[in-house]
């Protein structure tokens, strides 16, 4: 019976990461799934896979939920902030449901056909809406939103996970599957850009020049070094240059419209905004406040705040939150909170620093945590999950993807 479920158990895992983008349509599964693991767990569980969570950031990840979990009992807001909790169990329960599983490169195959599949429906949906819509309008538009099979943002998540673990599949030496890994990686740059999904497109652009620094030859790794740098550095002096400057008001024009007529950029504004106001009025936190009652302020700063009737009513109707896991984590969980993460984070990255895969995914955990609160969504949660995996369990040996002394 062991060895039977030992061979179904990491199936499971693939199915769950393949029909994620679809939960909408088949909302149950899932559960089912995470179920079935759970029932499954104690039976393929052996004492060596426990080996595997005694690392500084494994421990460092747990104790931040316990963390929250306590402060929540003591401070009596367990109810409130139940829904909130209950999604940072799932990313640290599937850290724990996957200690028996070893086939790591299956279930990374499992989310690059699963993006597959999201961008052949997205792809399909948005030609059929131009072609049923005379008005339909390509590009950064609301049309196009719309016929999206999820979020944009979780979509642009999901191309550059698939990018990622083709490029780590790729052999150094010519093999038959290599054309199939630069294939997957074409199709899911050309549909981040067909989406316009910025944040895809940033975290890819910086994914590549961190890759650079691991490069086989030195020169090439410092070269890439000063070019990243050197543009971070042109990039702050010229806005701001171009800020303090008298004669600009054409640029800070531009830049001002580029902000408030981008959907994306826009909402992130006036929830930066509204977090950084909270989090000053509520002075040195050390507890939190919760995660419902974070969320609480923050409606009431978009009431006083947001002059705009109907774009007021968007923000409060849909109650957005802080957009930044960051922000979200200081104010709800407190100075303890935020340390804890930040240590988990720290921990992480001097960990697996010397390995590109590892790297890779830590950066893109890091950016999309400036620009979305994972932990208040079921699918955030599971992609969060899937990086904990990588990050702390999985079995992560490349041979030609380490950094050179």
């Amino acid at each position: 019976m062991r060895i039977l479920l030992s061979s179904i158990y990491p199936f499971a895992f693939m199915l769950l990461f393949f029909i994620i983008p679809f939960d909408d349509y088949i909302r149950a599964l899932p559960n089912i799934l995470i179920i079935i693991l759970i029932v499954t767990f104690p039976f393929v569980i052996k004492k060596e896979h426990i080996g595997k969570l005694r690392k500084l950031p494994t421990m460092l990840f747990i104790v931040f939920f316990l963390y929250i979990v306590l402060a929540a009992l003591v401070t009596g807001r367990i109810e409130s902030d139940f829904n909130i909790i209950k999604k940072i169990g799932i990313a640290a329960g599937l850290l724990v449901l996957y200690l028996p599983v070893y086939h790591d490169r299956k279930v990374q195959k499992a989310v690059m056909f699963s993006a597959l599949a999201a961008v052949l429906f997205s792809v399909v949906s948005i030609f059929y809406a131009a072609n049923t819509n005379v008005n339909f309008e390509f590009g950064d538009t609301q049309m196009v939103i719309e016929a999206l099979l999820i979020d944009r943002l979780y979509l642009g998540l999901i191309s550059v996970l698939s990018i990622i673990f083709s490029y780590f599949a790729m052999r150094k030496d010519y093999h038959d599957h290599n054309k199939y890994y630069l294939a997957n990686i074409v199709i899911n740059g050309l549909f981040i850009a067909l989406v316009v999904s910025k944040i895809a497109a940033i975290v890819c652009l910086i994914i590549f020049i961190v890759a650079q620094l691991y490069a086989k030859k030195k020169l090439q790794r410092t070269a890439a070094a000063i070019a990243g740098i050197a543009i971070v550095f042109c990039a702050i002096f010229f806005i701001k240059s171009q800020f303090n400057s008298s004669d600009t008001v054409g640029f800070k024009k531009e830049v001002g419209s580029f902000v408030n007529d981008s959907n994306t950029w826009r909402t992130r504004k006036v929830t930066w905004d509204c977090s950084l106001k909270n989090i000053q009025e509520q002075g040195f936190n050390f507890l939190g406040v919760g995660f419902q009652k974070t969320k609480d302020d923050l409606i009431d700063c978009y009431q006083t705040d947001i002059e705009d009737d109907s774009e007021k009513a968007v923000f409060v109707g849909e109650r957005y939150n802080s957009h930044n896991q960051f922000l979200d984590i200081y104010s709800s969980t407190g100075f303890i909170g935020f340390l804890l993460f930040m240590a988990f984070l720290v921990a992480t990255f001097f960990t697996n620093k010397k390995q590109f895969f590892p790297t890779a995914i830590i950066v893109t955990l890091v950016l999309y945590c400036l620009v979305e609160n994972l932990f208040h969504r079921q699918m955030g949660a599971y992609y969060f999950g899937l990086m904990l995996i990588i990050l702390l369990v999985s079995n992560n040996n490349p041979q030609n993807k380490t950094l050179k002394d």
